[in-house]
């Protein structure tokens, strides 16, 4: 969605090394209304495309996709794709209708420029999910590859939405991987109760006093339900408010 970092200029390197030096790499730039909610950021949002277009450029991308709400949605646009089990929990369940506004512009887009392989970033660990999900069941002629957060030396994950952060916000947001990185530990120390982890990871944030929990779940990492026991491959993921600054993460613990 623009506001582009070092996350995503990462996933323009990853998407360089999978097609080489002869293949394409494309970019789409697009604040995409249909997946933000009635009372959050999208007027706000922010939108430096210049600066978008030279780290592009520097970046080694060969096309840079960028188009108009308009041009995306008609005004009798009437057909979404709406995935109905892997979105319902963690951001699906605190921002309804999220989930269907990122499935059909993002099957918009892969239709619209077709690639072989297409690049997205962990930190958006439910995203990820989702669209794995929405190619796997419409048969979708796409690779993909879910690259690694990119983070700050403390350990914040960047997020085009960090810049909202005052100076007090930003000194305790390291927080939220910190918190990860503990229950990691703690899961790897013999703790296989999803309970007790969540706990530790909402105790560990809320020492913050300028944060507020949304949720913190332990979920299979790839059905996405709730367990009880860390026992197959899990991932905990969290959501927490600084202010109105609404930042996510998430670790493997197995």
């Amino acid at each position: 969605m623009g506001a582009l970092h070092r996350g995503h200029t990462s996933l323009f390197e990853s998407a360089r090394s999978l097609v080489g030096a002869k293949g394409t790499v494309v970019a789409s730039i697009f604040v995409n209304p249909t997946q933000f909610g009635p009372k959050e950021d999208f007027s706000r949002y922010p939108r430096p495309f210049s600066k978008d277009q030279s780290l592009c450029r520097s970046h080694g991308v060969d096309l840079l996709f960028a188009p108009t709400p308009g041009e995306m949605y008609t005004p009798d646009f009437s057909c979404w794709v709406d995935e109905s089990l892997v979105s319902l929990g963690l951001c699906g369940g605190s921002r309804p209708g999220h989930f269907r506004g990122v499935c059909t512009v993002v099957l918009k887009l892969l239709q619209i420029c077709q690639p072989h392989v297409a690049v997205f970033g962990q930190k958006d660990f439910q995203q990820c999910a989702v669209i794995s999900r929405m190619v796997r069941d419409l048969n979708m002629p796409v690779k993909l590859v879910f690259a690694p957060t990119v983070r700050e030396q403390d350990g914040l994950a960047l997020s085009s939405r960090n810049a909202y952060l005052n100076a007090k916000e930003r000194e305790q947001a390291p927080a939220l991987y910190a918190a990860l990185c503990e229950a990691k530990q703690r899961v790897r120390s013999g703790e296989h109760r999803a309970s007790a982890i969540r706990q530790l990871i909402a105790r560990r944030v809320r020492q913050c006093p300028d944060a507020r929990v949304d949720y913190v779940s332990i979920v299979h990492s790839e059905s996405l339900k709730q367990v009880k026991n860390i026992e197959s491959p899990t991932t905990a993921a969290l959501a927490v408010f600084f202010g109105k600054t609404r930042l996510i993460d998430n670790i493997k613990l197995r």
